[in-house]
């Protein structure tokens, strides 16, 4: 095998990081524990081409590794994902990233590499370029059997984490502009 020197190789050109990432988490065949992805599905139909330049949505699905490497770089990370906490089913939980710091536990697999194990990977190995603003968006969930479709009232908790959203993005766009 030969290989080849590269001349050169530069970040010129790349792709700046965004100011705003927003992450949704979960499962779309396990009915409710979609509900952060439907969140991202949504705000990227209801934004279309205006998204501004510096916000970034991504949809993880259930995988937490990319959650730690979508967020390297932004300023700020909003995370929405299902949760099972006993509460009644479509309750909104707003948590605060400094509540957030769960350290994974080693295995043999990284299926079970969640996005708060990101976070908390996220922060000690990117440091400074990890985001310190972060907000978890958790809406319980009413079911978690196999289906596409969510309940009806985590579906209004999506359309509600949806508006929450719009307006912090808005709300940047409008303090970002000269």
């Amino acid at each position: 095998m030969v290989l080849h020197p590269v001349a050169h190789l530069s970040s010129e050109g790349a792709v700046p990081a965004p100011a705003i990432v927003v992450i949704g988490c979960g499962n779309l065949n396990r009915s409710d524990d979609g509900a952060g992805v439907c969140v991202i599905r949504r705000l990227q139909q209801a934004f279309g081409e205006s998204l501004p330049s510096g916000v970034r949505l991504f949809d993880a699905g259930t995988g937490g590794m990319e959650v730690m490497f979508q967020a390297r770089g932004a300023r700020r990370l909003i995370i929405v994902d299902a949760c099972r906490s006993g509460s009644e089913a479509g309750a909104i939980f707003r948590v605060p990233g400094s509540d957030i710091d769960t350290a994974h536990q080693p295995g043999y697999s990284l299926h079970d590499f969640r996005w708060d194990h990101a976070v908390h990977a996220g922060r000690r190995i990117f440091g400074a370029a990890f985001p310190g603003d972060l907000t978890v968006y958790l809406i319980e969930a009413g079911s978690l059997q196999l289906g596409t479709e969510l309940t009806s009232p985590v579906e209004r908790a999506v359309a509600s984490v949806c508006e929450h959203i719009t307006q912090s993005v808005r709300s940047w766009q409008a303090s970002a502009m000269p």
